[in-house]
């Protein structure tokens, strides 16, 4: 297989993300599926979608719209007897709609608390068990390592939230379609720091490098960054943050030697252009993003195993 048609779907998808996500805010206008402000909810997924249940979370107490928690789906607590986690309904994430543990809790929660899915195969078994769905088929992939549902489903929810991402569209036309640098291409290791409802993008984008490259990779808020972590900093290494800058970063990055990215274009466009890093250093070693390492599009559990 040659070096230009390794990860050819997640190729194809990621480049179509500003298109996706046009699309994604027209439905989100249309549609008045997600909790109405003031109510208090949880949002869960696995993986990628756990870190866009993360944003969104963060996304939407920031605007005030009521109290807002994520979970993991595996360790999400929504059957507390707590009055302080008594949630008035419930959001799930899953591009596959078959991920055994959001399948697992949305079939308890069924009378109990309501329930939205926000799903790319709307075949999929998680249909009936939702009180509400929120298809995204367009943005369905086929590449294992995620890309475009992952985005689109989080500026559907942020223009639910009344968020305007046009300027994310506007940048990520570049940031996906822009060469590498060989530097980039290099680099021996990659950090990501986000503030607020960006966080959830670091942590994203750091599992984006570890999945399609096997590359270490690490992320974390922004501030927690000079409490450790700033110790691996180093030259040939990277250090990218999203969102706002916490004061006086830049100036200890500058001694670390490391090669520290920070721009000023919209944080969902600079997640875009590190799925179109991290698709070139794959192919560059000679990985497969559509088929990596010991993943599968999805995480189906064995109930006898």
């Amino acid at each position: 297989m040659s070096e230009n048609t390794l990860g050819a779907f997640m190729d194809e998808e990621l480049v179509s993300q500003p298109e996706v996500w046009q699309r994604a805010v027209g439905q989100a206008r249309s549609e008045q599926l997600l909790p109405a402000d003031g109510k208090r909810i949880a949002v869960i997924g696995c993986g990628t979608s756990w870190f866009m249940a993360q944003s969104y979370a963060a996304a939407r107490e920031s605007a005030g719209k009521g109290v807002t928690d994520a979970f993991a789906a595996s360790e999400a607590f929504l059957n507390s007897n707590s009055a302080d986690r008594q949630y008035d309904a419930v959001v799930a994430i899953t591009r596959s709609g078959t991920t055994t543990e959001v399948l697992e809790i949305l079939a308890e929660l069924q009378g109990i608390v309501p329930t939205v899915a926000i799903i790319g195969d709307t075949s999929s078994p998680i249909v009936p068990l939702a009180d509400a769905v929120i298809g995204l088929p367009y943005a369905d992939e086929r590449s294992v390592v995620q890309t475009r549902f992952a985005t689109t489903a989080l500026v559907y929810m942020l223009t639910s939230l009344g968020i305007d991402v046009q300027q994310a569209i506007a940048d990520a036309r570049d940031a996906v379609t822009s060469p590498v640098s060989q530097e980039l291409l290099d680099a021996e290791q990659f950090t990501f720091l986000g503030t607020g409802w960006t966080v959830g993008l670091a942590h994203e984008a750091g599992l984006k490098m570890r999945e399609a490259v096997q590359g270490w990779t690490e992320s974390y808020p922004a501030m927690e960054y000079r409490h450790g972590p700033i110790s691996i900093a180093a030259p040939g290494r990277v250090t990218w943050l999203f969102g706002a800058q916490p004061e006086g970063l830049d100036n200890d990055m500058a001694v670390t030697g490391a090669l520290y990215i920070h721009t000023d274009k919209h944080p969902l466009a600079e997640l875009a252009r590190v799925h179109k890093v991290t698709l070139e250093r794959a192919r560059v070693r000679g990985l497969n993003p559509d088929l990596p390492r010991n993943l599968t599009r999805s995480v189906i559990l064995d109930a006898s195993a």
